[in-house]
């Protein structure tokens, strides 16, 4: 299983060491609004655990828990896995933050680091994320990410604005950066 690093953050895959600070942030009904629309039950959070453990296991990606390094504590979550689950659709990303660390680019920093991984390490040729329409925060970070909107479609059993970016795209876009 592979933890990744950013400036401000530790993605460690997820762990039943995580539960306390992933159920803390998933009972939120602000966080869980645009997911599921209501929070999580101690029961959600650790099946949760358990779906993306098993996910390690056989695909070698899946769900992060986000750790602040300053204070240790998990303040989100974050994935690499397949769109809606299934292994014959396209990898999707996808991440979640306490409601205290909203509009700090906690999420833009983990989902810069989450699609290198995708495209730098696993070699993925695309890239999509999806989110319900009126969360315009999360459409903000896919944009910030270099994803273009390629329109509505239905995911996890909801309407969502779907997004994408190529890999070649991502490096396209990596070389002007480095440039």
């Amino acid at each position: 299983m592979t933890i990744l690093d950013t400036p401000r953050l530790r993605l460690e895959p997820m762990c039943d060491a995580h539960f306390d600070g992933l159920f803390a942030m998933n009972s939120d009904p602000d966080v869980m609004r645009y997911i599921t629309g209501r929070p999580d039950t101690e029961d959600d959070t650790w099946a949760m655990i358990e779906r993306v453990q098993e996910r390690w296991a056989r695909y070698g990606f899946s769900w992060w828990s986000f750790i602040e390094k300053s204070s240790g504590e998990i303040i989100g979550a974050g994935c690499i896995q397949y769109l809606g689950r299934e292994p014959s659709n396209p990898h999707e990303t996808g991440w979640r933050l306490r409601k205290d660390k909203w509009g700090q680019g906690f999420a833009s920093e983990a989902a810069q680091r989450m699609a290198a991984f995708a495209f730098e390490e696993l070699e993925v040729p695309l890239l999509c994320a999806v989110c319900d329409p009126a969360n315009k925060a999360s459409s903000h970070v896919m944009e910030k990410l270099g994803m273009r909107y390629v329109g509505d479609e239905t995911w996890y059993e909801m309407l969502c604005a779907r997004y994408q970016m190529t890999r070649e795209e991502w490096l396209k876009a990596r070389a002007v950066r480095t440039a």
